[in-house]
């Protein structure tokens, strides 16, 4: 009972494909975008966009400079 428990999650890991995606047997791929003079492959559907993704920016962090001042920054009355 013990090493069946222990012998899951191996077989579970195992289960995922390795191999490149491809259609299923007699399906096509998703037809071609509005406006998209070619259909995308499996590659392209799966790389981000960098919408989708976008990149950090840290420049905020690189140039200190001095704040100005806040005429609303009041002491409480």
């Amino acid at each position: 009972m013990r090493g069946s428990l222990l012998l899951l999650p191996l077989l579970l890991a195992g289960c995922g494909s390795a191999a490149g995606l491809k259609p299923p047997e007699g399906g096509t791929l998703p037809v071609a975008p509005l406006g998209a003079s070619a259909t995308p492959t499996p590659q392209q559907l799966l790389t981000p966009t960098t919408q989708q993704r976008p990149q950090r920016s840290d420049e905020l962090l690189r140039s200190s400079e001095e704040r100005r001042s806040d005429e609303f920054d009041l002491p409480p009355r």
